[in-house]
């Protein structure tokens, strides 16, 4: 069976794009921003008309991975609440994938821990993965917004492998999150839609990253792999064009994965 789906006015193109209130598949050109996801120029055009009931998707319908990940967080921030010392075992510090501070494992398991003192911390990670995943998830779907958000939290720890001082212990999604905005970036871009907040938004936040005590590594690290997995999909939406796709996606992998072993190489293994 071929699930293939097609914009409505452009049956050429290839999209996993549908509008969020009739549930029409669009393509990019189609495509106007809306209060979740987009909407068909036709529903553009008429934003003040009452949708019928059932069509109109709400947030979770719409990005039901964006509310797994922000439910993993939560989850793993109230036990952090009731067992203080298991950030221990979650923080990633860049002295080397050998050892237990510095596993591939912790990579991803700091990528969903936070300061345990600074509710902040949370808060605002988890704020900005509501409002960036909700758009995002419903334009490229869910299996492509898994990679992009995983690609940019490995590439998180990857900046503070590279750029942070030896032994350094991070936590929090921000790494993920940068990449999502840089994606946000690209893809308004690629949509020829005025991206001048975005590229404010970005500026602003690398600036606070600097504050003491922030990971401004994995900001920027999670911002370079964001936007070039964006890019990736934002400039192969065609169908014949999958499967360059498919390797362009393979190829921002390989070259995290490289990047990982050779930092690995060069990080002497010391203890926390």
């Amino acid at each position: 069976m071929d699930l293939t789906t097609t914009c409505y006015k452009h049956p050429d193109r290839e999209t996993g794009v549908s509008c969020q209130r009739c549930d029409r598949y669009i393509c990019t050109d189609c495509a106007t921003p809306g209060a979740v996801g987009f909407l068909c120029p036709e529903d553009a055009s008429d934003r003040v008309k009452i949708s019928r009931a059932g069509f109109q998707k709400s947030p979770l319908q719409a990005a039901p991975i964006t509310f797994a990940l922000i439910a993993i967080n939560v989850l793993v921030y109230v036990a952090q609440q009731l067992y203080p010392a298991l950030i221990d075992s979650l923080a990633y510090a860049n002295i080397g994938s050998d050892t237990d501070y510095g596993s591939i494992i912790r990579v991803f398991t700091s990528g969903f821990s936070h300061s345990n003192t600074q509710i902040t911390h949370i808060l605002f990670n988890m704020y900005s993965l509501f409002v960036l995943g909700t758009v995002i998830e419903p334009m490229i779907g869910k299996l492509r917004f898994l990679v992009l958000y995983f690609a940019s939290m490995f590439a998180g720890a990857i900046g503070v492998l590279f750029m942070a001082p030896w032994g350094t212990s991070v936590v929090g999604a921000s790494g993920a999150i940068f990449g999502l905005m840089a994606a946000y970036l690209i893809f308004l871009r690629a949509l020829k839609l005025n991206a001048g907040q975005m590229y404010i938004i970005i500026g602003i936040n690398l600036v606070l990253g600097f504050i003491p005590g922030i990971a401004w590594e994995a900001h920027v690290g999670g911002l370079i792999a964001g936007g070039a997995t964006a890019f990736v999909l934002a400039y192969t939406r065609k169908r014949e064009q999958k499967n360059v796709q498919l390797l362009g996606l393979g190829l921002v992998l390989v070259i995290l994965i490289g990047l990982w072993v050779f930092g690995n190489s060069l990080v002497p293994a010391i203890t926390l």
